[in-house]
């Protein structure tokens, strides 16, 4: 059951960024240059997103360079929060959640695949920790 648990994360973590990377593919980065650059941070590092967005997201759901793919969608949403949200991390939105909700959830599921890697129900096998 653990490698179904492991499984279930990897793919809904994965899947569900990966529309936010297709959507930024097919409109640009604009938005996301913006941000970056408002918070004082180098336009390069904009770039990123499509490491975080859509090859992380791709590589989960392939199941290989899980923990490494993990790592990158933290980090970029490390980035995006304070991008995104100026306002704070602990800011409520109009429902009465975190106005940070699913970036902390992209976080923190990111992090949870780093830590417990792919598991075994993956279509490419390979061995060793950043591989797995």
């Amino acid at each position: 059951m653990e490698n179904l648990g492991k499984l279930i994360l990897r793919l809904s973590v994965g899947g569900l960024m990966l529309f936010h990377g297709v959507q930024k593919l097919l409109d640009g980065i604009g938005g996301v240059k913006f941000l970056i650059v408002k918070t004082g941070l180098p336009e390069i590092l904009s770039y990123g997103v499509y490491l975080g967005e859509l090859v992380a997201p791709l590589l989960l759901l392939l199941g290989t360079y899980t923990r490494v793919s993990g790592l990158l969608i933290a980090l970029t949403m490390l980035v995006s929060i304070p991008a995104a949200h100026p306002e704070g991390i602990f800011h409520l939105n109009e429902y009465g959640g975190l106005g940070i909700e699913l970036n902390a959830l992209y976080l923190f599921g990111g992090l949870a695949i780093m830590f417990l890697g792919s598991g075994k129900y993956r279509l490419i096998k390979q061995s060793g920790f950043w591989k797995e």
